[in-house]
């Protein structure tokens, strides 16, 4: 497994319990606000090993409850598996955030019952995926499997979007709303420059705009929410 970084400790990534996250090289879009840019552009040269990892979280027993898998994708790298298979060995709740272009695997794990959490990303509506992921190849389809399968409710899941004044509109998130009509948990994330982006001159929406963005989604998605804001 190709392991870009580790955050030692996040009280927010995995809601209500103490967690790791780790990064993972690589991904299928190119999402101009993409907050970890440099995991997508760049070469995966560096970061730290399997062993140190393992290392990490043998000493940490007792003092986190779970780890974080993000990317980039981490359904990408097919050596997933036994990497949570792993992880899960040293006594560890797994939360994966993923993009939903691979509904077979997430399946896969799903039903190996390696995951305890899926966050997935909903890039925007249906009509603007392409523009908003960077590429045509956007897989779709698949998105929407992804869906369905983490609406059936076989395990704690949440969808989430990071909103960008240049890309997301109100009626964007009502066609959100309508394709995530009743969904359990869902967040509005409001972008942030982190300074390693692969678009250029992007902006970020203010408190009253994301509650307007807030307000097209509860007629369908009662249970969404604004996220780091106020």
């Amino acid at each position: 497994m190709k392991i870009a970084g580790l955050q030692k400790l996040t009280l927010l990534d995995y809601p209500e319990h103490t967690a790791c996250t780790v990064f993972l090289w690589g991904c299928n879009y190119r999402c101009p606000f993409c907050h970890n840019a440099g995991l997508v552009t760049r070469a995966c040269d560096a970061g730290i090993s399997e062993d140190e990892f393992f290392s990490f979280l043998e000493k940490r027993k007792g003092l986190l409850d779970g780890v974080c898998i993000t990317g980039g994708e981490p359904l990408l790298h097919p050596e997933l598996t036994e990497f949570i298979r792993k992880i899960r060995g040293y006594g560890y709740r797994v939360k994966l955030d993923t993009n939903g272009t691979d509904p077979g695997r997430l399946s896969a794990l799903l039903a190996e019952g390696l995951l305890d959490m899926v966050a997935m990303d909903i890039k925007n509506s249906p009509e603007k995926y392409p523009l908003t992921a960077g590429t045509e190849h956007c897989g779709i389809s698949a998105v929407n499997e992804s869906i369905k399968i983490l609406m059936r409710g076989a395990v704690a899941y949440e969808f989430r979007t990071t909103i960008v004044r240049d890309y997301h509109t109100t009626e964007d998130l009502r066609q959100i709303g309508a394709w995530i009509r009743g969904a359990r948990a869902y967040y509005l994330q409001r972008f942030q420059d982190s300074g390693d982006l692969i678009g250029e001159g992007l902006s970020a929406c203010t408190e009253t705009e994301m509650q307007k963005m807030l307000e097209a989604v509860l007629p369908d998605v009662p249970a969404a929410k604004l996220r780091g804001i106020g």
